[in-house]
């Protein structure tokens, strides 16, 4: 028997282009606290942001993660799926049989090991967009670990011209880093980004499956949509909480290409952004990526099991 399904591919892309458009707002909003510098807290943020950008602010750079991200998530969906179905046909002789948590959590870290190699560059490129503002740069952004004035900061260069951004969208990004930096450009950050998602995906996965397991009625055969869309939520937001710390070294890395290099690793970003910014800077941004968490990936696991549904009722 096959152990490969394309419908798994298929739904986890009708669900990953839902959930892009629901969460990308916070996610600008995320980016801007983790790489930038001159915000408050959240709200401080998101008022800046729209006092400053207007309504779009929130929205730069949705059409390269929309294209890419739905791609993106429909391979880590239909590789988590049928990696559960080839360790089941590898230990129990039949993909049939349901995974337990340790055959889970292993499909869950190669899913995120995986993920890396598609993920880095996508990532790398929307964080690229969402820091280029309209006003000069300088006066909102400055990396930890840079020298200069007493606090440890320095005045970054601007990325506008003349109100004109760096990037004009993500073909002409992509192209720039890839002029400027190499390939090896498109993967600045990801072995941070490893460090997120090996244990992120398995933070994200087996809670799901846990809160679906607990909030489904007994012999129920498919699980209700608001048990789907609460569960996803729930595992969204425990993931993304947990994986703060390695995304904001990651948000650091990825941006700061952008202007004059600061930063020439993961441990070197991570003593740096500590001796300038404290303990705290780890755990910034962490309350957006709790509250984007939630629908994001509610929205997410609720448009990949109904569209699982729909395919397979054919």
């Amino acid at each position: 028997m096959n152990c490969f399904h394309l419908d798994d591919f298929l739904a986890g892309w009708i669900g990953g282009a839902s959930s892009v458009i629901v969460g990308h707002p916070l996610d600008t909003v995320k980016t801007r606290l983790q790489a930038g510098k001159g915000y408050k807290n959240t709200l401080h943020c998101v008022l800046q942001i729209y006092r400053k950008e207007t309504i779009a602010g929130f929205f730069k750079g949705l059409s390269f993660p929309l294209a890419s991200i739905t791609v993106y998530n429909s391979v880590v969906f239909g590789f988590f799926n049928n990696t559960q179905r080839v360790i089941s046909k590898f230990r129990h002789g039949d993909e049939r049989q349901s995974c337990g948590m340790l055959d889970m959590t292993l499909a869950s870290m190669l899913t995120g090991l995986m993920s890396v190699g598609l993920g880095a560059p996508v990532d790398l490129v929307k964080i690229r967009l969402q820091m280029q503002t309209l006003p000069c740069l300088a006066e909102n952004l400055s990396l930890a670990g840079t020298t200069g004035n007493v606090n440890g900061n320095i005045a970054v260069r601007s990325v506008t011209l003349q109100g004109q951004p760096t990037y004009r969208g993500p073909i002409h990004c992509i192209s720039s880093i890839l002029r400027t930096e190499g390939v090896r450009g498109l993967y600045r950050g990801a072995g941070a980004m490893v460090l997120r998602d090996v244990p992120g995906y398995t933070l994200y996965f087996i809670p799901y499956a846990l809160f679906r397991r607990w909030l489904s009625p007994e012999g129920r055969s498919s699980p209700h949509p608001c048990t789907v869309w609460v569960s996803g939520g729930l595992a969204g937001s425990i993931s993304w909480v947990t994986a703060t710390p390695a995304d904001v070294v990651k948000s650091r890395l990825q941006a700061d290409a952008l202007h004059a290099r600061k930063y020439r690793g993961i441990v070197h970003c991570v003593v740096q952004s500590y001796k300038t910014e404290g303990i705290h800077v780890f755990f910034r941004g962490a309350s957006v990526n709790a509250i984007r968490g939630f629908p994001m990936s509610a929205t997410m696991f609720l448009g990949y099991e109904l569209s699982l549904q729909f395919f397979r009722g054919l």
